[in-house]
């Protein structure tokens, strides 16, 4: 399967009144602070949109199309910037509209007409995977087709550099065979490059000439109207008080990590860094929500859905863990600073990186199936529209605090049983115990603010603290096992003992830093808010 060319497309979109007439080039590259304003030839386009039935994917800001008759003939998949973190889950405004001050970039992954196995009216299948997070399985069909006259105007800086390309479309949308609707736009797209600051002064001159700044995301959604304009799947939380029933911090607490689960699925598709831990972490939030909130939600449904998310976390925790484990146990070769760990490293690579391997190949092999295509549909119902009980009824001050206190007991009654001497299995089960209550008081946090932050913070350090612990113990056990290895040198064999003794020191250490630490982070007063 052949892998899309992306690139950062930043461009804004204008709206323009009836006789509106686009500014001389002269005056154009005058108001740009351009050095050279250039008339290109007009272009012909035709551009037909993929979506479902219910244009899930322009309601989550995506665009999936098929172009031809440009520079850039071929199919465009555009989707939020990678580097642009989501608000809670919220891909676009509740009225499917994009802020068209600060929202102007958007990447463009493009593959040519003639990728192996698409068609007029079906897309290539690596853009259709990437997007299946947002589709869940509902199959992409043509939904309009765009015939664009395109007039063009190159903007030269004053660098000699490529700035900025003005277009004029006029646009006629074709559905079902018919014309539905007519309309103008224009479009300054930066140079490669060149940042959205860059566009500031020629869009300022356009809106002065008459121009006003668009509230479409793309052509598409205008053309389709305001079924594209919708909110997306999953919508943002509103904020939750403490007067209010505590089925609303339920809901809220399952939306915000069902989009944080959904936008990392793209973005691991797409193979971005830190997806498959970010994943990772807003499965095990959703499924410690579901535990902690488990009198407020239908048992039977809570126990069901907390058992698939923890099927697919276990799978990207192999692969993260694969993951992790390499980075440390070659940090930890390398703060060695011997003659012979470059032999060690050899061992470490071979084994790890295979391994690394296919555990991802598990888990995007994982994400095209049918179990995960229904526990995607199981988060849009939970973050919709969960099953309550009557208990969820009371509000949030009365019926949240005990059960943060019930987790946060648990993991109280765990370390008053550590010692410096507790082996690495005791240590282990008060990491998981920590887990739960970092991610229990995360989760009414939105709800109590500030008090319940600070002590999320302190559960950080503690959670942070054993899974350090936890990292090192198992660095030591495989630097162990690596060097009593079939065929492994004396030298190499040396390498990994000095290296299984730097981690059991490093877990000692936090051993000593931990207990020292834990009476601070117990104090009754962290505890007051609840």
């Amino acid at each position: 399967m052949r892998t899309p060319d992306v690139h950062r497309e930043i461009e804004r979109k204008l709206e323009v009144p009836d006789g509106f007439r686009v500014p001389r080039p002269t005056a154009l590259a005058g108001m740009a602070g351009a050095a050279r304003a250039e008339v290109r030839p007009t272009l012909q386009l035709e551009a037909t949109y993929f979506d479902t039935a219910d244009l899930r994917l322009a309601r989550q800001r995506v665009t999936l199309r098929r172009r031809t008759g440009g520079d850039d003939d071929g199919w465009h998949l555009k989707l939020p910037p990678d580097d642009v973190e989501p608000q809670d889950g919220a891909g676009a405004a509740a009225d499917g509209t994009d802020d068209p001050v600060s929202d102007h970039a958007r990447d463009e992954l493009h593959l040519p007409l003639a990728t192996p196995g698409a068609t007029p009216q079906s897309p290539p299948d690596a853009l259709a995977t990437i997007v299946l997070g947002i589709t869940r399985g509902a199959p992409l069909a043509p939904v309009a087709t765009l015939h664009t006259t395109r007039r063009r105007v190159a903007l030269t800086g004053a660098d000699g550099q490529p700035l900025a390309e003005l277009t004029d479309d006029r646009v006629r949308v074709v559905a079902r065979g018919r014309t539905t609707s007519r309309f103008r736009e224009l479009e300054v797209e930066a140079a490669g490059g060149r940042t959205a600051d860059d566009l500031d002064a020629v869009v300022a001159g356009l809106i002065a000439a008459g121009a006003t700044e668009s509230n479409f995301m793309s052509k598409a959604v205008r053309a389709l109207g305001p079924a594209a304009q919708g909110p997306p799947d999953i919508v943002a939380a509103d904020e939750v008080t403490p007067q209010q029933p505590a089925g609303a911090a339920v809901r809220a607490h399952l939306a915000r990590h069902a989009a944080a689960f959904q936008a990392e699925d793209l973005r691991l598709r797409r193979d971005l860094p830190d997806a498959v831990h970010q994943m990772r972490v807003a499965a095990r939030r959703l499924r410690s929500g579901l535990q902690v909130f488990g009198p407020l939600v239908d048992r039977e449904w809570g126990q069901q859905l907390g058992h698939e998310l923890a099927w697919f976390a276990d799978r990207l925790g192999t692969s993260r863990d694969r993951e992790v484990l390499q980075q440390r146990l070659l940090a930890g070769l390398e703060a060695l600073h011997h003659p012979d760990a470059s032999l060690a490293e050899r061992l470490v690579r071979r084994r790890l990186q295979a391994e690394a391997a296919a555990a991802r190949r598990q888990v995007t092999g994982d994400m095209t199936t049918q179990r995960y295509l229904a526990l995607l549909d199981a988060l849009v119902l939970a973050a919709n529209d969960p099953p309550l009980t009557a208990a969820a009824e009371g509000t949030c001050a009365d019926v949240l605090p005990p059960l943060v206190t019930k987790a946060w007991r648990r993991l109280a009654r765990e370390v008053a049983g550590l010692r410096r001497t507790s082996s690495d299995e005791e240590w282990h089960r008060a990491r998981i115990r920590a887990k739960r209550a970092r991610y229990a008081v995360g989760a009414v946090a939105p709800v109590f603010g500030k008090p319940a932050r600070q002590f999320e913070r302190q559960l950080e350090f503690v959670t942070g603290e054993l899974g350090r612990h936890q990292d090192a113990a198992i660095a030591a056990q495989v630097a162990q096992q690596l060097a009593g290895g079939r065929g492994v040198s004396g030298r190499a064999g040396f390498v990994l003992g000095l290296l299984y003794a730097a981690q059991r020191a490093e877990a000692a250490e936090v051993r000593r830093t931990f207990l020292r630490r834990w009476p601070d982070v117990a104090r009754p007063r962290r505890r007051r808010w609840l």
